[in-house]
C-alpha cells in the first residue's frame, strides 16, 4: 500500500514567495489526513493534486501559522455542499479556538466534530493509527506519529504442500491466521507463516525545541519530520522562541536512528542548502523539502528507503500514469 507525505507548506511564522505556511497531507492508500492548515492551505492543495474531501484534520498548536486555513476550507467546503462529517483534533483549546473560528466561517452544510486529545492519545483508523505526544514549545503543543499496524509474515507456499495443504481456500485461511485440516492433521498458521512484518511508522513534530520525546517516538521511524527553524547561528533565538537549529534536529534524528529526517518550518532568512549543509554534517540522511514536494516511504523490509521526490517528477510520474475516472488528485501546475 502506498504511503507518502505531500509538503503543501514548509516555512517559518510567515509566507515567503516559494513556501507557505506549514501544512502537510499524508496520504496512504484511499485515506488523507491534512497535519496542520496554515494560511493558503486549500490554494496549495489545488494547485497541486486537488482539493479532496478531507474527515480528518490534525492541528499541532493554536499558532496562527498553523490553522488560518482552516476558515477558507470549511467555508469551500460548504459552498460545494457537503455533507460528510469533518473531524478536526488538537491539543487542549481546540472547542474555544472554533468558536471564535465559527465567527468567520460562518454556517456549514454539514458536521464539524472537534476532539481535544492530550499526550499519549491515539486515533484509530483501518490499518493505522495517529497517536499524538507532547513537544516543547511556547504554549501546549502536540507532535504526530503515524503507525501502521503490524502486517502478516509471509506466506510459506513450499512448506504448505509439503503439509499436504491443498492450494485454495486452504491457503486464505492459513493467511488470515485460521488452522486448516490437512493429511490428517491440523496445520496451524505459524507452520506456514513467518514472523509478523512490523508496519512503516511516520513522525511529525511541529514546531517544538528538541526534546527526549521526539527521540523515544521516532526511534527506528522511517521518516521523521522536524521543525528546522533556525541554522545554528541562532541557537539562542531558536531556544527563546521555542524551535529547533538544523543541528539539532539532525541530533534527535542521528539519536531515534530515523531512516530520512526532513526539515520544515524554515525561517525566511535562510536558504534551504544552508539548513541541509549544517543537518547533514551530523544527519547525512536529511532533506529539506520544498512546497509540493512528496516523500514516498516504502515498507521496511522492501530493500528501499524513504526517498524525497521534487514536485516537477513526481508531477511528471502522475501523468505518466493512467488515470482511473474516480480519481479525486487531479494534477495541477504548481511550480
Amino acid at each position: 500500500m502506498d504511503l507518502s507525505v505531500l509538503f503543501l507548506g514548509t516555512a517559518g511564522s510567515m509566507p515567503t514567495v516559494q513556501r507557505a505556511p506549514a501544512s502537510a497531507l499524508v496520504r496512504r492508500g484511499g485515506d488523507r489526513i491534512l497535519l496542520d492548515c496554515g494560511e493558503g492551505t486549500q490554494r496549495q492543495l489545488l494547485r497541486s493534486v486537488g482539493l479532496p474531501d478531507l474527515e480528518q484534520i490534525f492541528l499541532t498548536h493554536y499558532h496562527a501559522d498553523h490553522f488560518l486555513g482552516l476558515p477558507g476550507m470549511l467555508k469551500t467546503f460548504a459552498l460545494r455542499g457537503r455533507e460528510v462529517p469533518l473531524t478536526v483534533y488538537g491539543p487542549r483549546g481546540l472547542q474555544s479556538l472554533m468558536s471564535d473560528l465559527r465567527r468567520v466561517y460562518g454556517k456549514l452544510t454539514y458536521e464539524i466534530r472537534l476532539q481535544e486529545l492530550a499526550p499519549s492519545d491515539a486515533v484509530p483508523f483501518d490499518g493505522f493509527c495517529v497517536g499524538a505526544f507532547g513537544v516543547e514549545h511556547r504554549l501546549e503543543a502536540l507532535g504526530y506519529a503515524v503507525f501502521e499496524d503490524a502486517r502478516p509474515g509471509r506466506f510459506d507456499l513450499d512448506r504448505a504442500r509439503d503439509l499436504g495443504v491443498p492450494e485454495g481456500p486452504e491457503f486464505g485461511r492459513l493467511q488470515r491466521g485460521e488452522a486448516v485440516t490437512a493429511g490428517g492433521r491440523t496445520i496451524a498458521p505459524d507452520e506456514v507463516m513467518g514472523e509478523p512484518r512490523p508496519g512503516r511508522r511516520l513522525v511529525f513534530t511541529g514546531d517544538t525545541e528538541p526534546c527526549a520525546a521526539t527521540v523515544a517516538v521516532a526511534a527506528g521511524a522511517q521518516l521523521l519530520v522536524h521543525d528546522g527553524t533556525f541554522a545554528d547561528e541562532e541557537a539562542a533565538r531558536a531556544a527563546e522562541t521555542g524551535h529547533s537549529t538544523a543541528r539539532q534536529a539532525a541530533e534527535v534524528a542521528r539519536e531515534a536512528d530515523v531512516s530520512l529526517l526532513a526539515l520544515t518550518h524554515l525561517s525566511s532568512r535562510y536558504f534551504a542548502p544552508v539548513i541541509e549543509k549544517e543537518a547533514r554534517s551530523v544527519f547525512e540522511r536529511t532533506v529539506v523539502p520544498r512546497d509540493f514536494d512528496v516523500v514516498e516511504v516504502p515498507y521496511p523490509d522492501s530493500g528501499r528507503e524513504p526517498e524525497l521526490i521534487r514536485w516537477k517528477e513526481y508531477k511528471e510520474r502522475l501523468l505518466a500514469e493512467p488515470v482511473a475516472e474516480s480519481s479525486s488528485e487531479p494534477v495541477a501546475e504548481a511550480p
